[in-house]
């Protein structure tokens, strides 16, 4: 067996802490690799929720130190014919099952030109020696993720794909002076973060509207304590983009928005232009 060396591993599931489904996990990773450093990401992804998950990874992954294992497993397809996967990337490994729970950080390595390999883990070898086939968080990702943590050569742990599932990408139309994008994830505090990147948003220039749930909302703020209380605010959120707030209260309650919803910014000389010609 390799010798245990120092490693981060980061976990994010749905499976909340009640039952000890995570705290098994860690049990496995450590009964390998007693060295591992483990990092609970979040365990609040809502059950089934594949698109949350990919969020939160790809605002957490970067900010890890060079050779960190990710482990997600929001895995609704468990014991089915859905293939489970590792990937290696210039910084990072990440373990999952191929369900589209990578999709965003895969999307972003690929538009950064970074080359990875992604396999499907199909060596028992590193698998625990009995499977379950509800629990392969237990039996299949966590034994292969401190078996990477170990020093183990991504290839062996399976044969290599090129066809890794991802979800179909989030709409995101930039037009002249305007931008339609959507709220891609709600926050603990009931924010609405959106997929529209700051420098889009910028690029409007100094004075730009801000559209949702038939609400306006004028120019940018860059602390929550610019306005009063329960004033919606638009702001550029900590993972650059722009993000809709309600000061000192939610956003979701008072607009009763959802994910998907649809996020509009124009600028408004391009709004006065729109205004007078219709």
């Amino acid at each position: 067996m390799a010798k245990a060396r120092p490693c981060v591993i980061t976990l994010t599931t749905d499976f909340g802490t009640q039952d000890g489904n995570v705290g098994v996990m860690k049990g496995v990773i450590l009964g390998l690799n007693p060295k591992a450093s483990i990092v609970d990401l979040s365990h609040d992804v809502p059950p089934q929720d594949i698109a949350e998950a990919a969020y939160v990874l790809r605002r957490a992954y970067g900010y890890f130190p060079h050779g960190t294992i990710h482990v997600v497993v929001v895995d609704p397809g468990v014991g089915s014919e859905r293939r489970a996967i590792a990937v290696e990337a210039p910084h990072s490994f990440l373990v999952a099952p191929d369900n589209g729970v990578l999709t965003y950080v895969l999307q972003e390595l690929q538009d950064d030109g970074h080359e990875i390999r992604v396999v499907s883990l199909t060596n028992t070898a590193y698998w625990l020696p009995q499977v379950s086939n509800v629990f392969h968080g237990r039996d299949i990702f966590s034994p292969v993720a401190a078996h990477l943590s170990l020093g183990a050569d991504i290839g062996a742990l399976g044969q290599e794909i090129h066809d890794a599932i991802t979800l179909p990408p989030a709409r995101l139309e930039l037009l002249p002076g305007h931008i339609i994008g959507q709220v891609a994830h709600i926050d603990h505090f009931g924010n609405l973060l959106t997929n529209i990147p700051a420098s889009q948003v910028l690029s409007l220039g100094d004075s730009m509207t801000t559209r949702v749930a038939e609400r306006e909302i004028r120019g940018l703020s860059k602390t929550f304590s610019q306005r009063k209380p329960r004033e919606l605010i638009a702001y550029i959120d900590s993972s650059g983009h722009l993000a809709i707030a309600s000061v000192n209260a939610s956003a979701q309650e008072l607009l009763n928005s959802h994910v998907g919803q649809m996020v509009e910014v124009t600028a408004d000389q391009a709004m006065s232009i729109h205004r007078e010609a219709s």
